[in-house]
């Protein structure tokens, strides 16, 4: 078991299942699928926990009853709340849209968020780091953090010197087609020195990862997917799971397809712990 911590959010998702896929200016139908915890950061704790690390959430929640019901909800998962806030404004709050094929768009309503970097992590324990946030003053933390363990960030941001991590990953979706031609130059620009890997995401197609000496290529089952949200944050879960258990990047990579396409087969933000157990069977 690793000691691990995520930067990240916790929110509550109002998911909203469309009878129709969305259409920019269209008038579509569609029907409430409820409420469900979500949040980058929570998804990503949700799953660690399930396989079994002690899971530190450096997040921030408001003091409202849904902030109640998160702090709750991740305790009931198995996540160490003790490193979340409790700020006076409202919780993170999340429309996530899923049209018939599963895909989900995300629409962010209200967000919870401290006014500066989360200092704490400094005298935090860790093993490993995860880092699911678009903050820019992170760098120097991350940085001091670095030297004592594993630093997994999210991009972007792409600011030079932005997330110093031994391990990068990125949404294919989320770039410009030029930066995905050489990553491992987006990843020296935003890791700087510490870079060992860059993985990068491209749904049902897998994930690739580079580094100086091999470049990895791992193709994802083909399935029908019921709800693709969370499933980077799926894939992340295994990708951290597996290193911080001391496997290769090769296998991390691996299992990190599995959890990743995995979480698009159920109609949740986060990967049941049901579902992580079997997949570490």
């Amino acid at each position: 078991m690793a000691r691990i911590a995520v930067i990240g959010s916790a929110a509550r998702d109002e998911v909203v299942q469309l009878a129709t896929p969305l259409r920019a200016g269209a008038h579509l139908n569609g029907k409430s699928a409820g409420s469900r915890l979500g949040g980058g950061g929570a998804n990503t704790a949700v799953a660690l926990a399930a396989a079994g690390h002690h899971v530190s959430l450096l997040a921030a929640v408001g003091q409202d009853p849904i902030g109640d019901a998160l702090l709750r909800e991740l305790g009931e998962a198995g996540v160490d709340t003790s490193q979340l806030l409790r700020l006076d404004c409202a919780t993170t709050h999340s429309l996530v849209l899923v049209d018939p094929q599963g895909e989900r768009t995300v629409v962010n309503v209200a967000r919870c968020e401290e006014a500066g970097p989360p200092l704490r992590l400094l005298t935090l324990a860790a093993d490993a780091v995860y880092v699911r946030s678009r903050r820019r003053d992170l760098a120097q933390l991350l940085s001091r953090k670095a030297e004592e363990a594993l630093v997994v960030a999210h991009v972007p941001p792409l600011d030079p010197g932005s997330r110093p991590a031994q391990v990068l990953v990125a949404s294919a979706s989320d770039l410009d087609g030029e930066l995905t031609r050489d990553p491992l130059a987006l990843g020296r620009r935003v890791a700087g020195e510490w870079l060992r890997w860059i993985v990068m995401t491209a749904g049902a197609a897998g994930a690739k990862a580079t580094s100086e000496r091999e470049v990895l290529d791992v193709p994802a089952e083909k399935v029908s997917a019921a709800d693709t949200t969370g499933a980077g944050d799926a894939f992340v879960a295994g990708l951290v799971h597996a290193l911080a258990s001391g496997e290769s990047m090769h296998d991390a990579m691996r299992l990190a397809v599995r959890f990743g396409t995995e979480a698009t087969l159920w109609r949740t933000s986060a990967l049941t712990p049901e579902a992580v157990r079997r997949l570490l069977q």
